[in-house]
């Protein structure tokens, strides 16, 4: 079989990859009965602090309704909370809480060993090229 687009053995593999990395993550982020969104969430408050739902629903690209499901799920494992924005006493910010902060680092060090199992195969100079080939695809 050929590796032309065409031929679907480039998206196969693609989706088998990606098969095997949500299957990785799921098996990641059992200890913390996370599910992804939950953990994306918690990781992008991590990286930016803290977010109005709005603004978190944006960086993780899904509906508001959705960022809020997300929220009320993190808040009520007691990962989060939603605090006054000094900025605007209208507005709300979800900030994570102490044990939200431990869960969230924890978290990325178990997805970093996850993803180091799944890529563990390729030398350094295939995962530089599939980093550059992945970033074209994104655009």
């Amino acid at each position: 079989m050929s590796d032309s687009p065409a031929s679907g053995s480039l998206s196969d593999g693609f989706r088998a990859v990606a098969r095997r990395m949500r299957e990785a993550a799921r098996e990641a982020l059992a200890p913390w009965d996370v599910t992804p969104s939950q953990a994306r969430a918690l990781g992008t408050m991590l990286r930016l602090g803290p977010l109005r739902l709005g603004d978190l629903a944006e960086h993780l690209r899904i509906a508001p309704r959705s960022a809020t499901e997300v929220v009320d799920a993190l808040e009520g494992r007691g990962l989060v909370e939603r605090t006054p924005d000094p900025a605007d006493r209208r507005a709300t910010l979800v900030v994570p809480t102490e044990r939200g902060r431990e869960t969230g680092e924890a978290i990325r060090a178990a997805r970093a060993a996850e993803s180091e199992s799944v890529f563990r195969e390729l030398s350094e100079e295939d995962r530089a090229e599939l980093a550059r080939i992945l970033r074209a695809l994104a655009r």
